[in-house]
This record gives C-alpha cells, structure tokens and sequence, in this order.
C-alpha cells in the first residue's frame, strides 16, 4: 500500500487531515523518506521513524517519536518507557499549520535512534 492509497482509503473528513498532514509534512521533512510502516503512513532520517499518523478510535493520531523531548503542551507523551508523543484530530480545523511545522523542525533536530532501539534490547540513544 502507498501513502496515496492509505489516504485515499479514509473517510472524507479523515482523507483531507490526511492529505493536507502529508502536504506539509512532506514540505517540510524534504530529505525524508515516507512510507507505509505497520499500516500507517511514518516519514524516515536515515532510517529512523521522525513522524506519522494513523486512524485510531479517537481521531486521526499525529505522532512524533521523539516528541516527548520537543517540551510541547499539546503534544500528549502516553509512556516513559519511550520518547514518543502525539495528539489527534477529529477536523481539519484543528491543525494549527504553524504548531505543525514547529514540529515538524522539532523533529529534525531532536531525534531518539529508533532504528537500532532491538539491537539495544529496548534501550533508547539519543541522536541529536
């Protein structure tokens, strides 16, 4: 499946955070690889998971791997045990374009090494 088709598989209200999410992720992240990784859409820095999002119950999910460390309000962190921290969408209108994009940089300059996280049995090294 590609992102395309992911997007294109949701629901109307869904399909447009999707769409417009990707646009500006996809504007910002530039050297990112995008793909679909356990089902949902997940943007890669040298093979390291930076950002993605998937339909849950609660909304469509925005999440940041390394987010926990991005000392965002509005960025929920749900474990100790990892680095990760997202929010979720039920409308387009709930995108705050400029909060996105500070993120999005965020992202790039705060990065937990997801890539090698099993041969380090769980254990997380920061990057940057």
């Amino acid at each position: 499946m590609t992102i395309s088709a992911y997007n294109a598989a949701q629901a109307k209200g869904d399909r447009e955070m999707c769409d417009f999410l990707r646009t500006e992720i996809d504007r910002v992240l530039k050297n990112a690889e995008a793909k679909i990784w356990h089902g949902a859409p997940v943007w890669f820095l040298d093979g390291n998971p930076i950002v993605g999002y998937s339909r849950q119950k609660a909304g469509l999910r925005l999440m940041f791997w390394s987010g926990a460390d991005f000392d965002e309000e509005d960025l929920s962190v749900r474990s100790k045990k990892f680095k990760d921290a997202s929010l979720f969408f039920t409308a387009i209108e709930q995108i705050k374009s400029k909060d996105l994009r500070r993120w999005l940089k965020k992202s790039v300059d705060i990065q937990w090494d997801y890539k090698n996280i099993v041969k380090r049995k769980g254990k997380l090294e920061r990057l940057k």
